[in-house]
């Protein structure tokens, strides 16, 4: 069986699906690995470093997705990558199916198994798969550096012999699993934490890591499956949004995580909140590329209002290549040594990893909440 790696082309995009270290692993298992050059280019990875581990490099992408039984990335393929793919073959990313209806409706047609890494299930089975979250975690920790980058104040209380100066004050919003990270790394950093989430069972997940948990009294569920969070009502969002204010209006920094999969993210801090802060307070905005958690987010750039630097970095894990591209391509080898047992493809779609997992197969797409998304944007 040939396992082929993509090169990334998409702006910004630095990492790569496998690293020479889980090559050497697959080949080890009897794979043929096929890596397109420069594909690890990015990561600081070099291409005599795939043949060392028993890569096969292919300088031509079409010649490389011709011979490839399984495709892999780490974003969605291009339209370009699609017209070459054939009716059989399987491709493995984040595929965004929920926001990308009308790619999954064409790898379907084409007869494409496509398995997309967001759809990896909240279990104990699929932890070892999980690369929304071993991604989240680098987003949550790079969005903190980048926050003390910005921000024009010390993190950590100091004493010096011009006076003592207070640590700095950060407010996390969503404690999922790059909030987690964010708090974990603010207070390595010395500055004082506070953290929302509107799951009230995190709550000692957070005071474990050293910061004090906001309450916000709501009177209605807020955990949907799978431990993620669920989209609320608009009363209970101005209620936590009261709440809330009075924390923001103090914090130095400010990072917003809260997404709802397949929606847009909800708005948690209002223009009112950060006209209330302090001028140089800094808000980094995670949720950029779903509509923002902050009114005023603009994806992918920085924006001043009422004195406060609103922050929308895209794509963060990018920007630390080497681990980013480490982790994802250990999330790949658990999900491949689960589907392939010795060198044969095995899909039991009775197993919830590979049902949750699998968007399209045979012509037909499976997944229900991807079919839903399809027919409410895309017309028949």
């Amino acid at each position: 069986m040939k396992i082929g790696v993509i090169k990334e082309i998409e702006f910004g995009e630095r990492r790569v699906a496998l690293i020479p270290e889980v090559v050497s692993r697959l080949v080890k298992n009897g794979l043929e690995i096929l890596v397109e050059s420069h594909a690890g280019e990015a990561s600081y990875f070099a291409d005599s470093t795939y043949v060392e581990a028993g890569a096969t490099i292919v300088t031509d992408k079409a010649t490389l997705i011709t011979e490839s039984d399984i495709l892999l990335k780490v974003g969605a393929p291009r339209e370009e990558e699609v017209d070459m793919f054939r009716s059989g073959q399987i491709t493995i990313g984040f595929l965004n199916p929920l926001g990308r209806p009308e790619l999954i409706r064409r790898l379907a047609n084409q007869g494409v198994t496509a398995m997309s890494m967001e759809m990896i299930p909240r279990s104990s089975r699929a932890q070892s798969m999980d690369a929304l979250s071993s991604q989240a975690s680098i987003a949550g920790y790079k969005a903190v550096l980048v926050a003390a980058a910005a921000l024009p104040k010390y993190l950590p209380m100091l004493t010096t012999a011009a006076g003592t100066i207070p640590p700095a004050k950060v407010v996390v919003l969503g404690a999922g699993v790059a909030g987690l990270q964010a708090i974990a790394t603010a207070r390595r950093l010395g500055a004082q934490v506070e953290a929302y989430d509107i799951r009230p069972a995190v709550r000692e997940e957070v005071q474990s890591l050293g910061a004090k948990f906001i309450d916000v009294i709501l009177q209605e569920d807020t955990t949907a499956s799978g431990g993620y969070a669920k989209e609320i009502s608009e009363a209970a969002k101005q209620h936590a949004q009261t709440v809330l204010a009075k924390h923001i209006k103090e914090a130095d920094i400010v990072i917003t995580t809260a997404q709802v999969p397949g929606r847009k993210a909800p708005v948690m801090v209002t223009e009112a909140m950060i006209a209330q802060m302090r001028r140089g307070s800094i808000i980094v905005d995670l949720a950029g590329e779903q509509g923002g958690n902050c009114e005023g987010t603009v994806a992918g750039r920085d924006v001043i209002s009422h004195g406060v630097t609103i922050i929308s970095p895209i794509n963060l894990p990018a920007s630390m290549p080497i681990h980013a591209s480490q982790k994802y391509a250990k999330n790949l080898l658990n999900l491949l040594n689960h589907l392939i047992k010795k060198g044969e493809l095995h899909l039991d779609f009775e197993d919830d990893i590979i049902s949750s997992t699998c968007v399209t197969h045979a012509g037909a797409i499976l997944n229900q909440r991807v079919k839903d998304a399809i027919a409410q944007l895309v017309p028949n």
